[in-house]
């Protein structure tokens, strides 16, 4: 996974910059905004309920999922979280439910402690920056590019971000891998041959989801 010097140095800028934006961002107005993604994710993506959903523990003023993964717990879903199990290497990822035995891992966030190890179907995953045709500036530390390189069937790939981290482009290379979904206080937006389109409502948001993953499916039945 090699990038162009210049291309790094670009990214780390526009990393610096973004997060000092978002970590910038009020109490009640990131409250305001996370409870209009969390209403969004839960109505768009009713099929959650019955998938093992990979998510994150909020870090540095992140949009906080652990309200939609309540909310789809309740209805059956399985939950995880990722662990760096070693450097350069995809992530791992062990099942949690509110009160799992916990330790702490990478930047001090808790993580499983022991329990069972799963392959998500689902990942709800965090960019620092995401542009306009879907892709997602991260922490610079590859994991979730490498860990997506090695998932089949792929996942259905959620990213959930506020709007004044939208950027017109992330310089992608070869091994930046797109998300499906963009989901931002602003509304879902999908993930097409055309880049970013916002979805008409929570109904086209699930159509559109199941579509995606019926066809992952159907391919890896064929593989």
């Amino acid at each position: 996974m090699t990038i162009p010097d210049d291309v790094r140095q670009w990214r780390k800028a526009r990393r610096s910059e973004f997060l000092a934006r978002r970590i910038g961002v009020t109490a009640p107005r990131r409250r305001e905004w996370d409870a209009a993604i969390t209403r969004l994710l839960v109505g768009g993506f009713p099929l959650l309920q019955q998938m093992t959903v990979g998510f994150y523990w909020p870090f540095k003023s992140e949009f906080d999922p652990r309200f939609a993964i309540h909310q789809w717990r309740e209805h059956g879903a399985r939950a995880a979280l990722p662990l760096v199990v070693e450097k350069c290497a995809p992530l791992q990822f062990r099942e949690w439910w509110p009160g799992a035995p916990m330790t702490t891992g990478v930047y001090d966030l808790p993580i499983p402690d022991g329990t069972a190890v799963v392959a998500p179907q689902a990942l709800l995953i965090p960019p620092v920056g995401f542009d306009v045709q879907g892709y997602r500036l991260g922490y610079g530390g590859g994991y979730f590019d490498r860990t997506l390189a090695a998932m089949s069937p792929q996942p259905l790939k959620i990213g959930v971000a506020y709007e004044l981290s939208r950027m017109s482009t992330i310089q992608p290379q070869p091994h930046d891998v797109p998300m499906d979904f963009i989901v931002t206080e602003a509304g879902v937006h999908h993930v097409g041959a055309d880049g970013l389109t916002l979805v008409g409502g929570p109904a086209r948001a699930s159509e559109l989801a199941g579509a995606i993953v019926r066809k992952r499916a159907n391919e890896d039945r064929r593989s």
